[in-house]
Order: C-alpha cells, then sequence, then structure tokens
C-alpha cells in the first residue's frame, strides 16, 4: 500500500479487495459528477502528478523529466522518506521550490546544470538572501532524493554553487526597543515577548509552548521547524512572570479579542499583533520576532556560557550561535580595551 500522502482536490483512494486504486472525479457523489478517470497506482511517480495535471485539464500532456514534474514526485514521496522531514521544514521546502518551479518549471530536468542554478540564486539573493540559500537548500535536497536509487537525474546541478554570506543573523532589539516592549506591551503580545526574549526559542514554537512543556525547571519542546529539542532553563525573570498566568491545559498564548477570543494563536496572528504595535511605536522599526532569538543568545554568551551550552538551551548550531555573537563579542572587546587604557592612565596620574 502507498504511503499516506496528501492528495490534491478531486483525487480520490479507493482500496478494493486489499488493492488500492487513484482516481479523479469532479462532484463525486453529486447530481453534478464528472467522469471517473483512473490514475496510474503509485502516487510518489512523476506519472502519476502528470495524469493529474492532465485529468485537471491543465495545458495537455507535460513531459514526466520536466523539473515542475520532479517537484511534484519529490513533495508526494514525503511521507515514504526513511529520513522524516519535519512538517517547518516541508513547508520551507515547498516555499521555496515555488521559485524553482517559477523560473524552470517545463523545462527537462536533465539540462538542468550549476550555471542555471548559479543565475538564479544570485539573481534572487540580490535583495534576498536568505531566500536565495534557502532556495538553493530546497534544490540540492531534492537533487539528492533524485540522484539515488530512483535514478531521476544524472548529475546534480547544484554543485559547486555557493550559499549567500549570511552576515552576522537577524539584529537583536536595542535596549530602547526593549525598554518600550516592557512597558507597552500587554496581554498575549507582552506573553509572547517575554518567552521569545528568555527562551530564544522562534515565533512558531513560542506559540505552541504551555504548561505541560515544563520539565525540571526548563521547556522541553521539539523545534517545529527542524525537530531539534533543546532544554530551555525558565530564568527568574520569566518565572516571576509566569506566576501570574492561570495554570490551564493548552498553551500560553490565546487570542485576546473577537469571536476567537480565548483560541490558540497562530504564528501569523502573532505576526499581525506585532505589526499592530510597531505602528504604534515608530521606535520598534526593523524590531522582528527573530531578533529576540539574537537577544537570548548574545545575554548567555556575555553571562559566560559557551557555545555547546547555548546550542542545549536554545536550539541553535554552535555556528548561528557565533554568528550572533559576533558582533557583542567585538564590542565587549573593545570596550574591554577601552577600560584598560583609562585604567593605565589613571595610573600614571597617580603615579605623577
Amino acid at each position: 500500500m502507498s504511503p499516506k500522502i496528501s492528495l490534491p482536490r478531486n483525487v480520490h483512494r479507493v482500496i478494493s479487495r486489499g488493492r488500492e486504486y487513484f482516481y479523479f472525479q469532479t462532484g463525486r457523489n453529486t447530481p453534478h459528477q464528472g467522469p471517473r478517470i483512473r490514475l496510474p497506482d503509485d502516487p510518489t511517480t512523476p506519472e502519476f502528478w502528470n495524469a493529474v495535471r492532465q485529468a485537471q485539464g491543465l495545458v495537455g500532456p507535460i513531459p514526466t523529466d520536466t523539473v515542475g514534474a520532479l517537484i511534484d514526485a519529490y513533495v508526494a514521496a514525503w511521507q515514504g522518506l526513511p529520513r522524516k522531514l519535519s512538517k517547518g521544514t516541508q513547508e520551507q521546502y515547498q516555499r521555496h521550490l515555488k521559485h524553482v518551479r517559477a523560473a524552470w518549471g517545463d523545462l527537462p530536468a536533465a539540462k538542468l546544470r550549476p550555471s542555471h542554478v548559479l543565475a538564479l540564486v544570485e539573481k534572487i539573493g540580490a535583495d534576498r538572501p536568505g531566500t536565495a540559500n534557502n532556495t538553493l537548500d530546497a534544490l540540492r535536497a531534492m537533487t539528492r532524493w533524485a540522484m539515488g536509487p530512483r535514478e531521476l537525474l544524472d548529475r546534480d546541478p547544484t554543485q559547486g554553487v555557493p550559499h549567500f554570506n549570511k552576515g552576522e543573523g537577524h539584529k537583536p532589539w536595542t535596549p530602547e526597543q526593549l525598554a518600550i516592549a516592557e512597558a507597552h506591551f500587554t496581554g498575549t503580545l507582552r506573553r509572547a515577548y517575554l518567552l521569545g526574549r528568555w527562551t530564544g526559542q522562534r515565533i512558531s514554537d513560542v506559540v505552541r509552548l504551555g504548561w505541560t512543556d515544563i520539565d525540571e525547571g526548563g521547556f522541553n519542546l521539539p523545534q517545529k521547524k527542524t525537530g531539534v529539542q533543546p532544554w530551555c532553563p525558565i530564568f527568574p525573570e520569566l518565572e516571576s512572570e509566569m506566576r501570574t498566568w492561570e495554570k490551564r491545559p493548552g498553551p500560553f498564548l490565546l487570542q485576546d479579542k473577537g469571536k476567537n477570543a480565548g483560541k490558540p494563536v497562530t504564528t501569523n496572528q502573532m505576526w499581525k499583533i506585532f505589526d499592530k504595535a510597531r505602528e504604534a511605536h515608530p521606535e520598534l522599526e526593523g524590531a522582528v520576532w527573530h531578533g529576540l532569538r539574537a537577544n537570548a543568545v548574545i545575554r548567555l554568551r556575555q553571562t559566560g556560557y559557551t557555545g555547546q551550552q547555548i546550542s542545549d538551551m536554545v536550539g541553535m548550531s554552535v555556528e548561528m550561535i557565533e554568528r550572533y555573537s559576533r558582533y557583542a563579542d567585538r564590542k565587549a572587546g573593545g570596550q574591554a580595551v577601552l577600560r584598560d587604557l583609562r585604567e593605565r592612565k589613571q595610573d600614571r596620574t597617580v603615579k605623577r
């Protein structure tokens, strides 16, 4: 039996006498149902998705060796992969493979070359280096899948294509921005801010945190994007605030108002709430949720924890921690030199 996958609209799975069949039919079981079209048996193959497109009436026959068909086959195969992709990774790959499909969807996949990939990455990276790198990563993952025993590709079109320099990561919030949040954020927005600042978790994980995720004084929750499971200490600053929160099942963050008041908040809804706060406080311009992740890392680094210790607490790679901390480390080093010079000058003055 085929692995359980998400089928497009009007595609139906039928099991008869222990065998699995797939059909395309619009308006099934209604007075206006269309003809029943038999589809190939394996939904993980390009031929299956080619047949679906033809049944949908999209631009006639589509070659099964196109980049677009390869993307469809890759996405369909996710549920059956020996090493599962997290839901967050799946969403990210789908989002960035759209750039690949837009560029070469109807072109033969076998003719894709590193020069083509480099040109696309450089075009995207001119304005959005992070998006360019994510697109390259998604394409590279698909290429590795297609080049293995499946033999859907003979060569790697991403070979030798470099990532853009990611710089020093998202900027941490300034002391002024942190002070504004402390003074003006209320309700769900304040809870999200405090959780983000003191745990260093992505907003997609902050909205999931709740009392049941506490494990002996820290949060223990697998990250949505990577599946990594850090153990985040609940620092005294956050613990004192949490004492005022009601203890109940479900996440800490709930919608404050509207017809859905009391229901969990999604990542997108938290962004909308934060956008309104940025409109009300121009000083917050440039601040993003991910910046609080940088604040958490820098604070831990300045407290004296090692990169590996911070990685265990925040769930971030040591390399990324170094990148986030670079500016703060340089600044602290420069200030230490300045203090030393002042002390030497003062010492010479006293001796005279």
